[in-house]
């Protein structure tokens, strides 16, 4: 069976959800927002994981590119005014929520896929800033 995660990132703490393809929830924790523990929370479930999304922000490309390089599969950022379109008739806006929201974006594949610049790029742009 296929688990789908959602990532609620927030700046200390990420809710996060899996589900799995017929929508259960399996599992929901709140994990610290840094891409060493988010992937080691989600290695040690062993569940294979088919997607890993967040939606985009502040710290959304560094944690999807270092959670990529971690070994976290299918690592996926979505476009944040889409996932709130999506979520929108939800009666409680709660981190918690908003995990349940994006993994069962992720399972049903409603989501829109952003492209986020790498790491190295972002670095060269900071340093012509300073």
């Amino acid at each position: 069976m296929r688990y789908y995660a959602g990532l609620d990132v927030s700046l200390e703490e990420t809710s996060v959800c899996i589900v799995d393809e017929e929508g259960k929830i399996v599992r929901e924790a709140k994990v610290a927002s840094d891409p060493e523990a988010l992937a080691t929370w989600l290695g040690g479930l062993g569940l294979l994981l088919a997607r890993v999304g967040l939606e985009t922000g502040a710290l959304a490309g560094r944690l999807a590119e270092e959670m990529a390089g971690l070994g976290v599969p299918g690592v996926v950022c979505m476009d944040a005014r889409h996932a709130r379109a999506a979520m929108v008739a939800m009666t409680h806006k709660t981190d918690r929520n908003d995990a349940r929201g994006l993994a069962q974006m992720l399972r049903t594949g409603w989501f829109r896929q952003v492209a986020l610049p790498h790491m190295i790029c972002s670095r060269q742009r900071s340093r012509c800033l300073i």
